[in-house]
């Protein structure tokens, strides 16, 4: 069982959450608590496998509890869900380490395919993050296009490449191609030494770039 902690300080949220979650035959909420101190106080004891956390919350926010959770080797992953899709929250969500960035209007079948894949190391962004962060980073780096570099991938590494730039897991990719998860992180593993990739979200701006998207 994935074993997950929710920290909102809307009770309706977390209860709503706390019914799609628990309704997964894999996933099961530990616990909850409404702001981030309490929050990093639960996430300690409980030890979940993911946490998900509000960006917005009194006190203690989301990305000061993220940070303090994901200092040193931490041995959950964050994931982090708001209303506001903000570019200083996402970037400073990122930079913290957490493992996705969703809104709360996700579908319910999203948010636990989220709550899977953060797991498999996936980093997550809702689409619309997706295109802000490629056309903030344009707009800060213009003409630093990877298109190049792509020349050197093979056509299955394109293909791969392709998919992350549309947002798809490692899992999701491996479904789609009908090749095995571990094939599929292999292939991923060469696209980001021969493109010089960071993470995930550099993947897919490299992606965008050379117009595979």
């Amino acid at each position: 069982m994935i074993r997950v902690v929710i920290v909102d300080d809307d009770p309706l949220v977390r209860t709503g959450l706390g019914i799609i979650l628990n309704a997964a035959p894999d996933i099961t909420v530990v616990a909850d608590a409404a702001d981030g101190a309490a929050g990093v106080e639960v996430v300690r004891r409980e030890r979940p496998d993911v946490a998900l956390l509000d960006i917005r919350m009194p006190g203690t926010d989301g990305l000061s509890a993220a940070r303090e959770l994901l200092a040193g080797s931490a041995p959950w992953k964050i994931l982090m869900l708001t209303t506001f899709d903000l570019d200083q929250y996402v970037y400073a969500a990122l930079q913290a380490g957490a493992s996705g960035f969703l809104l709360k209007d996700v579908p319910p079948e999203r948010l636990v395919s989220a709550v899977r894949h953060v797991l498999t190391g996936d980093v997550l962004l809702a689409p619309a993050i997706t295109t802000r962060l490629v056309a903030r980073h344009n707009r800060a780096a213009p003409g630093r296009a990877r298109a190049g570099g792509v020349d050197q991938l093979t056509a299955r590494e394109r293909e791969v490449l392709t998919l992350i730039g549309q947002g798809l897991s490692n899992a999701e990719i491996a479904a789609h191609l009908v090749l095995g998860e571990a094939t599929v992180k292999t292939h991923v593993g060469h696209i980001f030494a021969k493109l010089g990739l960071r993470d995930r979200v550099q993947a897919v701006i490299a992606a965008y770039q050379a117009r595979l998207v």
